[in-house]
């Protein structure tokens, strides 16, 4: 059988298992592709030329002239593409159950439940993706979520089940 037929037998089984920031899509690219959104008005024109907007919708200037870099592509999908070439080599050299597992074990993970009023920190989730060795901005400077004092947990919980 092969690995897709594998993996949408396994995605029709385990529905729950697959959300999209744990899918894996096997792939041996070392590098993000690149994916440079073109559109002309010559694919949405209609018979006289004109841009088709009921087909098409409206048409948006913005999109046209604004054209994304291909180092940002590149880095913005950097992550995503390493961790489909570590399963996708983990799928080759173990079978389909250790990043099965692996996907599982990273759900199990970002869905746990955090005290409130506290920093929360995936400690868990850093390991599993393999980053417990990188040390990043939001390590030493904090994430949005952590701005605001402490207002206790009291405070918190009530908020959390609306009691105020």
């Amino acid at each position: 059988m092969a690995l897709a037929e594998q993996v949408s037998s396994h995605r029709r089984a385990f529905p729950h298992l697959f959300v999209v920031p744990f899918i894996m899509e096997p792939s041996y690219k070392i590098i993000p592709a690149d994916s440079a959104k073109t559109v002309s008005v010559k694919d949405t024109a209609n018979s006289f030329g004109l841009h088709d907007t009921l087909q098409y919708g409206p048409r948006s200037l913005g999109a046209e002239i604004s054209s994304t870099s291909r180092l940002r592509n590149r880095l913005e999908k950097w992550d995503e593409t390493q961790d489909n070439f570590k399963l996708t080599m983990l799928n080759d050299t173990m079978g389909l159950a250790m990043p099965m597992k692996l996907l599982m074990e990273r759900k199990i993970v970002s869905q746990i439940q955090h005290l409130p009023g506290f920093h929360r920190s995936n400690v868990h989730l850093d390991i599993l993706m393999g980053r417990d060795e990188q040390i990043d901005v939001t390590d030493f400077m904090g994430t949005v979520d952590m701005d605001g004092g402490n207002t206790g947990v009291h405070t918190e919980m009530e908020k959390k089940l609306r009691m105020r």
